[in-house]
């Protein structure tokens, strides 16, 4: 499977689905998620993010083996002018099959305001089956989520 898609290329094609849930990652599997709008505070002054944007999730790999993770925000339409996101980070969650996280790789926090936020993380195997989650923070609350089933 090619690395050569970028976030915005996987967002610009499912951009008219609000959520897209890939069922397991034998061989690798991308969904987005909608990103409500918000406000939010940022030394005193206030910051809205408009209705468009959309974090987007891959996870590359076979069974409980993840040789690439990548998880982004990109957006459209007006949202793309005008969003940006300070003091963001991006963690990546593990949980079993009972729904219990039993790894977190957090993401650093960037002060900088950027509208396409992006992360990478490293190839690793998973010691149990479940889910892999990419988070999105803003301002050190989380604005989405976007969730793959690693199963056999």
């Amino acid at each position: 499977m090619r690395n050569l898609l970028t976030v915005g290329t996987m967002v610009t094609l499912g951009a008219a689905v609000t959520v897209v849930t890939s069922p397991s990652a034998h061989a690798g599997a991308t969904g987005t998620t909608a990103i409500g709008s918000f406000d939010y505070d940022l030394h005193g002054a206030g910051i809205k993010v408009p209705t468009g944007c959309f974090l987007t999730h891959s996870v590359h790999g076979s069974g409980k083996r993840i040789t690439g993770q990548l998880a982004g925000v990109d957006c459209v339409g007006i949202a793309a002018t005008f969003a940006r996101f300070c003091n963001w980070r991006i963690d990546f969650t593990y949980a079993d099959l009972s729904n219990r996280t039993y790894k977190t790789s957090r993401g650093k926090t960037h002060a900088e305001c950027k509208g396409d936020p992006l992360r990478r993380n490293a190839a690793q195997t998973l010691p149990k089956h479940g889910k892999a989650c990419a988070r999105f923070y803003v301002n050190g609350e989380q604005r989405a989520a976007q969730c793959h089933f690693i199963t056999k």
